[in-house]
């Protein structure tokens, strides 16, 4: 089913978000696992899979329209230096990711693909209400905590 090439345009802009996702959450919760950080390891190793994931379906849909996912893109990676840092970045990249599938999920309806359309709603479910979510929390607790009974915690 070949379909509008600016939808495939359009889905390989999420797709770089999905791969920019995956690379800094690796760097990070390789990190959070070397400082001894088990409990953040876990679940951002658990969001790689999540975005893996996101990426997938986007790949697919975009096969479908007969296009090609581009592999190659990237949004910029923003690797942090101490806990604070890295999920302050973590959750900038969420935001923009978010703000980037509004922007697509309106040009899908705009366009009348209303499957690409029902797929990123779902995608972004997932940013805003698990690991956004998640991240907003986790700077939240830091501040009402203090920042090494935070760390403490996260042991």
């Amino acid at each position: 089913m070949k379909d509008d090439n600016q939808v495939v345009t359009q889905l390989n802009r999420l797709l770089a978000f999905e791969l920019t996702s995956i690379d800094q959450y690796t760097a990070h919760s390789r990190m959070y696992e070397d400082w001894g950080f088990e409990k953040l390891y876990q679940r951002i190793n658990h969001e790689i899979d999540d975005e893996r994931g996101h990426a997938d379906l986007l790949i697919r849909r975009i096969l479908f329209l007969e296009g090609k996912p581009d592999m190659k893109r990237r949004e910029p990676l923003n690797i942090g230096d101490n806990v604070r840092a890295m999920l302050t970045n973590d959750l900038a990249l969420e935001r923009n990711n978010a703000k980037t599938l509004r922007e697509v999920i309106d040009y899908c309806e705009q366009h009348g693909d209303f499957v690409s359309r029902d797929m990123l709603v779902r995608i972004l479910r997932d940013t805003e209400e698990d690991h956004a979510y998640w991240l907003r929390i986790q700077l939240g607790l830091m501040d009402r905590l203090g920042e090494a009974l935070y760390l403490q915690r996260q042991m």
